[in-house]
């Protein structure tokens, strides 16, 4: 089972978004959509209401680093 993540742990939803989507490119993803992929993600266990818009940046910053890694 995977570990639990919480929406403070960016750079672990960041990679496991970018394995899960390999091909989307974050930062034409709507924060509404990052929302629902980061909740549906195995191993979420925090409260889907605690999200904010620093936090989900925080997040699609850290996939479009795995994002820009994959592209080579």
């Amino acid at each position: 089972m995977a570990r639990e993540i919480l929406w403070t742990d960016a750079e672990e939803i960041g990679i496991r978004l970018q394995e899960k989507f390999p091909d989307l490119d974050p930062l034409t993803v709507r924060f509404t959509d990052l929302h629902r992929y980061v909740t549906e993600l195995e191993g979420f266990a925090d409260d889907p209401a605690k999200s904010n818009e620093p936090r989900l940046e925080a997040i699609q910053m850290a996939w479009h680093e795995e994002f820009q890694d994959a592209q080579g």
